[in-house]
């Protein structure tokens, strides 16, 4: 890959995009993971206002201390960057006192991890509303299309996606050459919505390497026939999780009402 151009691009397209929007910059979560990394140093190469958030939740230490890391970077490297945090935990543990926590802990754990990431979003879409912004997503191809690793109206909820045709591996690439921080650099993989140090391996079963080498085989129309051992295994998780997720990837079903009930 030709990784300074692909910056290049990114950021051009990006600033275009606001720029036509007619609006002052970008708002992006800082999780103290690699694609929000990435996400929101591309986003301060435009040159427009950029507003960092740090939203946590019962977060792990270790995130919060390679997100501050991160935005301490960023801001001493770009002076179009500010940030702000907002601890959401209070208002998670008063939701939570609003609704039923009754049923299969792990159905109710799930519900309240996607919660979490719908508090967020509703927070970065209040700040972008506030400052005229747009929310710039930090998905990657292999979640965004390939297992649908991320919560509807969510993380899923954003503006624009400046880095989700880029594989995971290719994110890595534009991270060494932005110079995002060797921690970040460094750490598993985690989304952080369960307020441990759980990774985004340990709750899909397999890694973004193996995730993308199923990827690929997808596109090759390849069959899980094809495969043995622990290549047959990441392929059905793969395809499980692909067709699982689906509802997150197409488009909200519609309805259609045909014309001749439409008339009176």
């Amino acid at each position: 890959m030709q990784t300074e151009k692909v910056v290049e691009h990114i950021v051009t397209w990006l600033k275009n995009y606001a720029i036509n929007a007619k609006v002052n910059g970008f708002v992006v979560g800082i999780s103290g993971g690699i694609d929000s990394a990435v996400t929101s140093t591309l986003c301060a190469k435009t040159g427009l206002d950029v507003l960092c958030i740090e939203m946590p939740i019962h977060q792990a230490p270790s995130h919060v201390t390679r997100g501050q890391e991160h935005i301490t970077f960023l801001k001493s490297n770009y002076k179009n960057v500010s940030d702000v945090k907002t601890d959401l935990t209070p208002v998670f543990e008063e939701f939570k006192t609003e609704v039923s926590l009754e049923g299969e802990q792990a159905i109710v754990d799930m519900a309240l991890a996607n919660t979490r990431a719908r508090l967020r979003m509703t927070t970065l879409y209040y700040y972008a509303g506030l400052k005229k912004m747009l929310v710039a997503g930090t998905g990657n191809k292999v979640e965004d299309f390939g297992v649908g690793f991320y919560t509807k109206y969510g993380d899923g909820g954003v503006d624009l996606s400046p880095i989700a045709d880029l594989l995971k591996s290719e994110v890595y690439m534009l991270a060494k050459l932005l110079q995002v921080p060797k921690s970040i650099l460094e750490a598993a993989p985690s989304d952080g919505l369960f307020g441990d140090a759980r990774s985004d391996e340990d709750q899909i079963g397999a890694s973004y390497p193996e995730l993308e080498w199923a990827m690929k085989m997808v596109e090759e129309h390849k069959d899980e026939a094809d495969f043995f051992g622990r290549e047959k295994e990441v392929f059905k998780i793969y395809k499980r999780l692909n067709t699982s997720n689906k509802h997150k990837m197409n488009p909200i079903p519609i309805c259609t009402i045909p014309n001749n009930l439409k008339q009176s």
